[in-house]
Protein backbone atom coordinates (compact mmCIF):
# COMPACT_ATOMS: atom_id res chain seq x y z
CA UNK A 1 0.00 0.00 0.00
CA UNK A 2 2.81 2.56 0.34
CA UNK A 3 4.81 1.74 -2.75
CA UNK A 4 1.62 2.40 -4.18
CA UNK A 5 0.30 5.62 -2.43
CA UNK A 6 4.32 6.72 -2.75
CA UNK A 7 3.57 6.19 -6.84
CA UNK A 8 0.99 8.45 -6.64
CA UNK A 9 2.85 11.51 -4.66
CA UNK A 10 5.15 11.43 -7.10
CA UNK A 11 3.41 12.15 -10.27
CA UNK A 12 2.68 15.52 -11.36
CA UNK A 13 -0.70 16.88 -12.43
CA UNK A 14 0.52 17.17 -16.18
CA UNK A 15 1.87 13.50 -15.98
CA UNK A 16 -1.43 11.97 -14.26
CA UNK A 17 -3.10 11.33 -17.58
CA UNK A 18 -3.84 8.42 -18.59
CA UNK A 19 -2.96 6.73 -15.03
CA UNK A 20 -5.86 4.91 -12.90
CA UNK A 21 -5.90 3.45 -9.45
CA UNK A 22 -7.04 0.17 -9.51
CA UNK A 23 -8.73 -1.83 -6.87
CA UNK A 24 -10.70 -4.80 -6.32
CA UNK A 25 -14.50 -5.46 -5.45
CA UNK A 26 -14.73 -9.71 -5.32
CA UNK A 27 -13.46 -10.66 -8.69
CA UNK A 28 -13.74 -7.21 -10.83
CA UNK A 29 -11.28 -4.85 -10.59
CA UNK A 30 -12.39 -0.82 -11.39
CA UNK A 31 -10.34 2.10 -11.72
CA UNK A 32 -10.56 5.57 -10.60
CA UNK A 33 -8.49 8.26 -12.51
CA UNK A 34 -5.00 9.63 -10.34
CA UNK A 35 -5.93 12.78 -10.03
CA UNK A 36 -8.66 12.40 -7.54
CA UNK A 37 -7.19 10.36 -5.19
CA UNK A 38 -5.85 11.98 -2.26
CA UNK A 39 -4.62 8.64 -0.23
CA UNK A 40 -4.88 5.29 0.42
CA UNK A 41 -5.41 4.16 4.60
CA UNK A 42 -6.02 1.14 6.24
CA UNK A 43 -9.35 0.50 7.83
CA UNK A 44 -9.93 2.40 11.07
CA UNK A 45 -12.66 2.85 13.32
CA UNK A 46 -15.41 4.70 11.32
CA UNK A 47 -18.39 6.94 13.44
CA UNK A 48 -22.18 5.54 12.76
CA UNK A 49 -24.40 8.25 11.42
CA UNK A 50 -28.46 7.68 12.25
CA UNK A 51 -30.57 7.94 8.98
CA UNK A 52 -28.09 7.31 6.37
CA UNK A 53 -28.10 5.62 2.97
CA UNK A 54 -27.19 1.85 3.39
CA UNK A 55 -23.93 2.58 1.71
CA UNK A 56 -22.74 5.15 3.95
CA UNK A 57 -20.63 3.39 7.15
CA UNK A 58 -20.20 6.63 9.00
CA UNK A 59 -17.57 9.39 9.67
CA UNK A 60 -13.50 9.10 10.02
CA UNK A 61 -11.37 11.17 11.92
CA UNK A 62 -8.40 12.29 9.62
CA UNK A 63 -5.89 14.16 10.86
CA UNK A 64 -8.26 16.47 12.27
CA UNK A 65 -10.68 16.47 8.74
CA UNK A 66 -14.16 14.71 9.30
CA UNK A 67 -14.61 12.29 6.19
CA UNK A 68 -17.73 10.57 5.13
CA UNK A 69 -16.88 6.98 4.20
CA UNK A 70 -18.89 4.73 2.15
CA UNK A 71 -18.61 1.25 1.13
CA UNK A 72 -18.36 0.73 -2.65
CA UNK A 73 -19.36 -3.17 -2.18
CA UNK A 74 -22.45 -2.20 -0.53
CA UNK A 75 -23.02 1.26 -3.25
CA UNK A 76 -22.58 -1.67 -6.27
CA UNK A 77 -25.11 -3.78 -4.84
CA UNK A 78 -23.06 -6.77 -3.87
CA UNK A 79 -22.81 -8.79 -0.82
CA UNK A 80 -21.30 -6.88 2.38
CA UNK A 81 -18.02 -8.96 4.25
CA UNK A 82 -16.22 -8.54 6.84
CA UNK A 83 -13.12 -6.43 6.88
CA UNK A 84 -9.85 -7.53 6.56
CA UNK A 85 -6.06 -6.89 6.58
CA UNK A 86 -6.59 -6.11 2.70
CA UNK A 87 -9.59 -3.63 3.15
CA UNK A 88 -8.42 0.08 2.63
CA UNK A 89 -9.77 3.53 2.38
CA UNK A 90 -9.17 5.37 -1.33
CA UNK A 91 -9.57 8.81 0.11
CA UNK A 92 -10.80 10.70 -3.35
CA UNK A 93 -11.09 14.86 -4.03
CA UNK A 94 -13.73 15.83 -5.76
CA UNK A 95 -15.66 18.78 -6.29
CA UNK A 96 -14.21 20.58 -3.25
CA UNK A 97 -15.10 17.11 -1.24
CA UNK A 98 -13.51 14.50 0.18
CA UNK A 99 -14.32 11.05 0.61
CA UNK A 100 -13.03 7.54 1.63
CA UNK A 101 -14.17 4.69 -0.27
CA UNK A 102 -14.12 1.51 1.49
CA UNK A 103 -12.61 -1.44 -1.27
CA UNK A 104 -11.70 -4.62 -0.91
CA UNK A 105 -7.85 -4.14 -1.84
CA UNK A 106 -6.09 -1.97 -3.99
CA UNK A 107 -4.07 -3.20 -7.03
CA UNK A 108 -1.89 -0.62 -8.47
CA UNK A 109 -1.21 1.97 -10.59
CA UNK A 110 -1.53 1.39 -14.49
CA UNK A 111 -0.98 3.86 -17.58
CA UNK A 112 -4.52 3.05 -19.67
CA UNK A 113 -4.02 5.59 -23.20
CA UNK A 114 -7.23 6.91 -24.26
CA UNK A 115 -7.15 5.02 -27.05
CA UNK A 116 -7.29 2.25 -24.92
CA UNK A 117 -10.41 2.89 -23.68
CA UNK A 118 -14.14 2.12 -24.33
CA UNK A 119 -17.51 3.44 -23.98
CA UNK A 120 -19.28 0.90 -21.93
CA UNK A 121 -22.02 -1.35 -23.37
CA UNK A 122 -25.61 0.39 -24.58
CA UNK A 123 -28.15 -0.14 -22.38
CA UNK A 124 -30.41 -1.24 -24.84
CA UNK A 125 -28.14 -4.26 -24.63
CA UNK A 126 -29.16 -4.98 -20.74
CA UNK A 127 -26.06 -3.01 -19.31
CA UNK A 128 -26.83 -0.12 -17.37
CA UNK A 129 -24.31 1.18 -14.99
CA UNK A 130 -24.55 4.52 -13.95
CA UNK A 131 -21.30 4.77 -12.26
CA UNK A 132 -18.91 3.37 -15.49
CA UNK A 133 -17.38 6.00 -17.35
CA UNK A 134 -15.65 3.35 -19.66
CA UNK A 135 -13.73 0.10 -20.03
CA UNK A 136 -10.43 0.15 -19.84
CA UNK A 137 -7.96 -2.60 -21.87
CA UNK A 138 -5.22 -3.80 -20.35
CA UNK A 139 -3.65 -6.52 -22.19
CA UNK A 140 -5.91 -9.75 -22.13
CA UNK A 141 -7.80 -8.51 -19.44
CA UNK A 142 -10.01 -5.20 -18.91
CA UNK A 143 -10.47 -2.37 -15.93
CA UNK A 144 -13.62 -0.94 -15.28
CA UNK A 145 -13.02 2.87 -15.22
CA UNK A 146 -15.49 4.49 -12.68
CA UNK A 147 -16.99 8.14 -12.82
CA UNK A 148 -15.65 9.69 -9.55
CA UNK A 149 -18.63 12.59 -9.60
CA UNK A 150 -21.13 9.44 -9.78
CA UNK A 151 -19.54 7.78 -6.73
CA UNK A 152 -20.64 10.65 -4.40
CA UNK A 153 -24.06 11.34 -5.73
CA UNK A 154 -27.06 9.10 -4.30
CA UNK A 155 -28.13 7.42 -7.33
Amino acid sequence: MTQILNEIVNYEEDTQQDKFLTFTLENEVYGLEIKYVKEIIGIQPITEVPDVSKYVKGIINLRGKIIPVIDVRVKFGKEQIEYNDRTCIIVIDIEDISIGLIVDGVAEVVNIAEENIVPPPDYKVGFQNNYIKGIGKVGNSVKLLLECSKLISEE
